[in-house]
């Protein structure tokens, strides 16, 4: 049940997903689930496979097998663009910008696909909403995006997905190599958009911030979950603090 007492519905469901690069298989047989209007967080040491989850729920890595359903249906077979018309919205690692188009022609051509039904008018005052929550960005909004510092970029490619209105919103380590300031900015967006509904998977190096916020989480060790279940009870999980966890006490929400 949701927090309202109303029935969850899985959004995205992964079931038995063995991945690989090349010879070297990388996931075994994960299975995880995210229901609607859940921010579920997706933790681990370096090299346990979550960023290779990620990329091989959006089709950017062919799955060697299992299952992938999103809405409903089986997407593992889909093109990465198919994915992203359905809704599937992924935000990879490394501050993917259009380096040569300004920071308020990112934001435009995120919303691409909504211009045909909504107008740019509509669009236009999405971006403005956007760029009053984000001054950050609003100050350089005629600036080419490559000349954004790295924490101006983790804004603006985050800013460019809300912007799409995606029914699942997959963020891969959002904080990664940014200031404090920035990543609390990071993570008050998430927390906000998660409060107005938003499908949130997030995974993050700083896993006790990602678990003081989500309500779910899974441990990924090895290409395989060893753990899952509500966030609270990772978090006072001995065997999760101990490897995962560390003096790291930086909580949001």
């Amino acid at each position: 049940m949701s927090r309202d007492g109303q029935p969850v519905k899985p959004l995205l469901e992964v079931r038995n997903l063995t991945a690989a690069y090349g010879s070297a298989t990388v996931l075994y047989g994960v299975d995880i689930t995210v229901n609607e209007g859940e921010l579920v967080a997706l933790v681990g040491s370096n090299g346990a496979g979550k960023s290779t989850l990620l990329r091989t729920i959006s089709g950017l890595v062919s799955p060697a097998g299992g299952e992938i359903m999103f809405l409903g249906r089986p997407i593992r077979q889909l093109a990465p663009e198919h994915i992203t018309r359905l809704g599937l919205l992924h935000v990879p690692e490394g501050r993917h910008v259009f380096p040569d188009q300004s920071a308020e022609d990112n934001l435009y051509l995120g919303a691409y696909r909504r211009l045909r039904s909504e107008g740019r008018k509509r669009i236009r005052a999405d971006i403005e909403a956007l760029f009053e929550r984000f001054p950050q960005i609003a100050e350089r909004r005629k600036n080419l995006a490559g000349l954004l510092s790295g924490g101006e970029q983790q804004i603006l490619a985050i800013a460019r997905a809300l912007i799409a209105r995606p029914r699942l919103l997959m963020l891969d380590e959002p904080s990664l190599g940014l200031a404090p300031a920035i990543i609390d900015v990071v993570f008050d967006t998430l927390v906000h958009e998660r409060r107005n509904g938003m499908t949130i998977l997030l995974v993050e190096q700083l896993a006790y911030a990602a678990l003081s916020i989500a309500d779910r989480g899974y441990v990924l060790s090895r290409g395989t979950v060893s753990l899952s279940g509500p966030s609270q009870l990772l978090l006072n999980d001995a065997q999760v603090r101990r490897a995962y966890l560390g003096e790291e006490r930086h909580a949001f929400g």
